[in-house]
């Protein structure tokens, strides 16, 4: 889970963007990213293979808040989409703190949002980490394209627990900022639970 760092009074908090190929985690991190302040934000990295674009993840962190005199800096990571790459979804999601599973709101990706969960709670599982004690926010993106599901039919689909849940455009960067700030502030009240 979090790791703090007594000499630089830091908390580090890990958050994992997860989600079906192409559904928009990467564009919500590129979003993120060229919005925050130079000082508050390290390098962004990529990785990419031959045959996969969106295979890489991101790493940013950002400032925000104290928890007892400890600044708090948020890692951000994306997962490759697609399952084929299932080993490095593992690996991403090692020590994470916070899940933002970002659904992609076309009526034809719907049996590919099912799968990409099923998959987050296994590997979850397989880990030790239980989805519903997480802090743990749905975004559901493409909400400006013609031929998306209705936001009751996503919900009832992917949100059986009822976690708080965002329409987005990571495009545009509608619904971003605030699908970050919420899944920021459940991980927050996290480690305030637990400090």
């Amino acid at each position: 889970m979090s790791f703090i760092n007594y000499a630089s009074r830091e908390i580090n908090c890990k958050i994992v963007y997860y989600g079906p190929g192409l559904c928009g985690k990467t564009t919500n991190l590129q979003f993120i990213y060229n919005k925050t302040a130079e000082e508050s934000k390290g390098k962004m990295i990529s990785l990419a293979t031959e045959t996969e674009r969106t295979l890489f993840f991101d790493f940013l962190p950002l400032a925000l808040g104290e928890i007892r005199g400890f600044k708090t800096r948020f890692h951000l990571y994306t997962v490759p989409g697609q399952v084929f790459y299932d080993a490095s979804r593992k690996l991403i999601l090692k020590g994470v703190d916070g899940i933002v599973f970002v659904a992609d709101s076309q009526e034809e990706r719907f049996d590919a949002n099912i799968e990409s969960m099923e998959n987050l709670k296994d590997n979850l599982e397989e880990q030790g980490f239980d989805l519903d004690k997480l802090p743990f926010v749905i975004q559901y993106n493409k909400r400006d394209l013609p031929n998306v599901s209705t936001m009751e039919e996503l919900s009832n689909l992917l949100n059986p627990r009822q976690v708080p849940e965002l329409e987005g455009c990571a495009m545009t960067g509608e619904g971003v900022f605030e699908t970050l700030k919420a899944v920021a502030k459940l991980v927050l009240n996290d480690l305030k639970k637990g400090s």
